[in-house]
């Protein structure tokens, strides 16, 4: 029981929203620019290291779109062409795998816009072997 409850706790932990007292001010970030579109994320992949932080900048160009990282508390609206765009903050401790797919309503594709944050371990092995995901 114990061990579900400290990995809730981490997975709780693995996403900070812009402004958030918890993100370490030394953590280093990197800007990542996705555009929505009818009906995909681009790019649709990122990669990034175990332990960074990335800002990611939506921006949409056409409709109203939404941002969702499955299993986090990430969920935004990104804002109809032209009105601007949204900032995410995530930092993921455990390397993995972490989907993410529009979360409003967007037409008959809307299904299908998904992609996928690739985190990796700093060092790039886990115990003297390369990481596999």
């Amino acid at each position: 029981m114990k061990l579900i409850i400290v990995l809730l706790m981490l997975l709780v932990g693995l996403t900070r929203m812009e402004g958030d007292e918890q993100l370490e001010k030394d953590t280093p970030t990197q800007q990542v620019n996705v555009k929505a579109r009818r009906f995909k994320f681009v790019p649709s992949r990122i990669n990034m290291t175990a332990g960074t932080a990335i800002e990611i900048v939506l921006t949409s160009q056409d409709v109203t779109h939404g941002f969702r990282i499955v299993g986090t508390d990430t969920d935004v609206r990104i804002p109809p062409r032209g009105e601007g765009n949204t900032r995410v903050t995530f930092q993921a401790i455990q390397p993995g795998r972490y989907r993410f797919e529009c979360s409003r309503p967007c037409g008959a594709g809307h299904s299908s816009m998904r992609g996928v944050i690739r985190v990796v371990p700093s060092s790039s092995t886990v115990f003297g072997r390369g990481f596999k995901d």
